[in-house]
């Protein structure tokens, strides 16, 4: 079973339902007031539009930004399925700052507070992966996950983070040594 532990921004996700919402209100709303084939097909093109972005809207609701199953982290940073690393290869978490990268950049350059997992240098496979942008980046041992597309960050989080990924290495490394004494 999979462990969620650090969500997406679901408040950043909610407010993006708004036009969406309002999108499919007025192609609704055109549907019903009788106009001519030419409205009416704009309207449906407008509701299949919206459902279908509701519908993404909603996949990445449920879509976390860290996971843990079965002695792996799980990192979904990019889309489809996430990236998957082995338990022993995360050594901790840590907060660092950098560039938002919002799609608008209001004054300057927006900065946000970021999450950073250390991964093991040992583990080469793991030095660089290819991830979207938006979300963060994967270079040098290091994934680095852009706050502004995760839940709110702070010590309190990094701390839970880091006992999850103790209790984790612990738990999957006693089922190492089980699974070698038989």
């Amino acid at each position: 079973m999979t462990q969620v532990w650090l969500q997406s921004n679901r408040r950043v996700l909610l407010l993006a339902l708004v036009p969406v919402g309002l999108l499919l209100g007025v192609s609704v709303a055109l549907l019903n007031l009788g106009f001519g084939p030419v409205v009416k097909g704009g309207a449906w093109v407008g509701l299949f539009f919206s459902l279908l972005l509701i519908l993404g809207l909603v996949a990445q609701f449920r879509r976390p930004r860290v996971a843990y199953r079965e002695g792996e982290v799980l990192f979904y940073m990019r889309t489809g399925s996430p990236i998957a690393v082995p338990i022993e290869v995360v050594e901790a978490f840590f907060l660092g700052q950098g560039p938002a990268n919002l799609p608008v950049q209001v004054v300057g350059k927006a900065e946000s507070v970021n999450l950073i997992a250390r991964l093991s240098r040992k583990a080469k496979q793991w030095e660089q992966q290819s991830v979207k942008c938006a979300l963060g980046s994967w270079t040098d041992s290091y994934v680095t996950i852009r706050g502004t597309w995760c839940e709110p960050l702070n010590g309190e989080v990094v701390r839970r983070l880091n006992r999850l990924l103790a209790e984790a290495s612990a738990a999957n490394r006693g089922v190492a040594k089980s699974g070698e004494s038989k």
